[in-house]
């Protein structure tokens, strides 16, 4: 057999070889040779390019591992094989790694071999085009940048050839009222008022683009729908030496500018009638200077007033109120004459906001503010300082002309409004206090007429009241009581005491049906305080709904102690104050609790005033209707005391009726009391609600209310609250069971 040819043999094909490995050496480009997926020659570019040492470190490395991961390098496989196999060249650009791992886009151009063998391998040029793709992306992020810049300009942009729209953008289109795309194609004719109009526009414009110059200049042109409008206009040739590409061209809305300078021409033309220019324009400096002044004077004082007046009535604020009666008291001490300070409050004018709107309210309080402000001298002040309230401080004063003055402004106040067409009438509550004998300082004595004020209001209203040293020491027993309750619970000095219910039966008979639960308090220094002076300051301080929730708590709990020890099945009557129903999570808290101690629902009472039901009627429907969808039974406690519409109290889900003590104490001796109780009765079987009568005390009173039908009472006549344990021991020694009344 013969050899295989030596290529040294023909020094022809020795120097060929050589002058190509000289080109492969020195080209631009990288250039392998692979087979089977593994690197089998490549040249000086191609290992720089991927950072080999040299052409030899490449060799026999897999093609793979220079791809961004093995599917990519797969996918190229997928794209490439079909193209190559038809004896074609395949090209693409591709994201490769480098032997660092740093990741670059290059450009690859492939051919087989010999595509009737792809086994052969074959060859792959490739160039680095990482530089250029970054420029590229650079290139097309400036291109959007442009294009929002074109797509969102404040100004009419548009790109014309031969005299044609190639491009504009949407402020272009809607300055003169065409739609998107509409003018695309179009003439510049279409935004001119008339064909000699373009073509005088073309001859001045269109001479400085040919002379490679930019035009500028207003002219006016039209809208779509014929309408005149007064435009800046610029414009260039995108290539001077190349008209055929065109021009671009900006414009911009000048109307309202041009009817501003066409006025103003008007009016200086007028001006220049009567004097002379120089004169002219030294008057409208002089005016304008005159204007700037008073504008600023002008918005000095309004801001003054902002800071000093209430933006309602005009009134002085707070801030101004301060000031004057500072003042007023410096000169009283000075001078040692009294001063008086009145604090006003309208009687319920939430109703007034709640029911006829906050319009008609602020028109109400802009009248009465104007009454108040005509009934006082100059010296004195009348102050809002804030909702319905005002402070009035009259230097100079005794008590017999406050006292004058409180009578003279509740007339002037319960006066008849008129408001939309509607006559409003509402009452005033006044507290008067005095300098020097209820303060010193005008804060003390706000505080003074305030307590006062509130005096009126719990004394029935639509009256003023003095502050005495009475109230003053009330507000200190006020304040001392607060903070001592606000740590009563966590002490244990809060207990309950039950008192017995029972329910009347025909035979006369009465049996115990259920306890109320009534909340005592015992300092260790100040003794037992009445639930009646500090259950208010619990609802003012917001301590009512902790200790409402204990006594939710405890109440429930003690129920089921007594059932534990062999009690009858008894109901739980529990008080709950204005503040706990109005408490969003009232609801659910029943619910917790009466799942914890595990009670049923209906062995529950919960009792509301007459006051706390009709606050707000249609919030308390609500609150009743989740109550009673939980299986809680509902009563109104004190009834007959407050304020009651008939039509609301058929709707709320109460069961029961609780009749005031105050109309059960004279029955045997009180024909009115009599009729009230009885009335109260006949309307509660009407409605279909049980009656209970509180405060029976005596047999006349029990006999009385079994023959009107009441079906239920408490009272000292059977027994004062209990201790839990007494109370059981009180139940038990009766023994007659329990009627249907317990759960009805």
């Amino acid at each position: 057999m013969s050899s295989a040819p030596d290529p040294s043999d023909n020094p022809a094909l020795v120097q060929a070889l050589r002058e190509l490995d000289v080109i492969l050496a020195n080209a631009g480009v990288g250039v392998v040779y692979v087979k089977a997926k593994t690197l089998v020659r490549c040249n000086q570019r191609y290992a720089e390019i991927y950072g080999f040492d040299g052409p030899a470190a490449a060799m026999g490395r897999s093609s793979v591992e220079l791809y961004e991961s093995e599917q990519e390098a797969r996918g190229l496989g997928r794209r490439a094989y079909p193209v190559l196999a038809a004896g074609e060249t395949f090209r693409s650009e591709q994201r490769m790694r480098r032997r660092d791992g740093q990741m670059f886009w290059a450009h690859l151009t492939g051919r087989l071999i010999n595509p009737e063998d792809p086994a052969d391998g074959s060859i792959w040029i490739v160039e680095d085009v990482h530089e250029r793709k970054l420029a590229d992306a650079a290139l097309a992020a400036l291109h959007a940048e442009q294009q929002l810049i074109f797509d969102h300009a404040m100004v009419g942009i548009a790109f014309l050839r031969e005299r044609r729209v190639t491009r504009c953008n949407q402020a272009f289109e809607q300055l003169f009222g065409y739609g998107p795309g509409e003018l695309d194609g179009q003439l510049s004719r279409a935004w001119h008022l008339s064909d000699a109009d373009w073509r005088a526009a073309g001859e001045r414009c269109y001479a400085p683009l040919a002379r490679g110059e930019a035009f500028h200049g207003e002219m006016l042109l039209g809208r779509k729908d014929g309408t005149p409008v007064w435009c800046e206009v610029r414009s260039k040739a995108i290539a001077p030496a190349d008209p055929s590409r065109g021009s671009i061209w900006i414009v911009h809305d000048i109307t309202a500018r041009r009817q501003a300078e066409a006025q103003l021409v008007a009016a200086k033309a007028q001006l220049e009638a009567l004097v002379e220019q120089r004169t002219e324009q030294l008057r409208q400096t002089v005016a304008a200077l005159e204007q700037k002044v008073a504008e600023q004077q002008a918005a000095e004082a309004r801001a003054e007033r902002l800071a000093l007046f209430d933006g309602l009535t005009g009134l002085p604020n707070r801030h101004l109120l301060a000031d004057r009666a500072t003042q007023a008291l410096d000169i009283a001490r000075r001078s040692d004459e009294p001063v008086a300070v009145l604090f006003l409050d309208l009687d319920h004018f939430k109703n007034v906001n709640d029911s006829l709107g906050h319009r008609v309210g602020d028109t109400l309080l802009g009248q009465l503010a104007a009454r108040l402000r005509a009934a006082v001298r100059e010296q004195d002040t009348v102050a809002r300082t804030g909702g319905d309230e005002f402070v009035v401080v009259l230097p100079l004063t005794d008590v017999a002309g406050a006292a004058h003055l409180a009578t003279k402004l509740m007339a002037l106040a319960g006066a008849p409004f008129h408001v939309e067409q509607q006559e409003l009438t509402v009452t005033p509550s006044i507290g008067i206090a005095m300098f020097p004998t209820d303060g010193d300082d005008f804060d003390t004595l706000c505080k003074c007429a305030d307590a006062a004020m509130y005096r009126a209001k719990r004394d029935g209203r639509n009256a003023y009241r003095f502050f005495t040293s009475e109230m003053q020491a009330q507000s200190a027993r006020a304040l001392l009581l607060e903070n001592a309750l606000r740590r009563a619970l966590e002490r244990g000095q809060l207990s309950l005491h039950y008192q017995p219910l029972f329910a009347l039966e025909g035979s006369g008979e009465s049996h115990v049906v259920g306890a109320e639960a009534l909340l005592r308090w015992r300092h260790p220094e100040l003794g037992w305080v009445s639930p009646a002076e500090f259950i208010p300051i619990a609802e003012a301080s917001g301590l009512i709904l902790p200790i409402g929730e204990w006594v939710l708590q405890e109440a429930l709990s003690q129920l089921r102690r007594w059932d534990e020890a062999g009690l009858p099945a008894l109901s739980m009557a529990v008080n709950l104050s204005a503040v706990q129903f109005r408490h969003d999570d009232l609801p659910a808290l029943v619910e917790r609790t009466l799942a914890d101690v595990g009670m049923p629902a209906e062995r529950l009472e919960l009792e509301l005033t007459e006051g706390a039901a009709m606050d707000n009627p249609s919030v308390a429907i609500t609150v009743m209707n989740k109550l009673h969808g939980r299986g809680v039974r509902l009563s109104i406690d004190d009834f007959g005391t407050g304020y009651s519409s008939l039509a609301y109290l058929k709707k709320f889900r109460v069961s029961k009726l609780k009749i005031d003590q105050s109309f059960v104490r004279d029955l045997t001796d009180d024909a009115e009391d009599r009729a009230i109780v009885d009335a109260v009765i006949r309307m509660a079987s009407a409605l279909g609600l049980q009656t209970l009568a509180e405060g029976v005390e005596t047999e006349g009173q029990l006999a009385f209310l079994r023959r009107q039908g009441c079906q239920a009472v408490q009272g000292y006549l059977f027994s004062r609250p209990l201790p839990a344990e007494a109370f059981a021991e009180f139940v038990l020694s009766r023994t007659t069971p329990v009627s249907a009344y317990a759960l009805p």
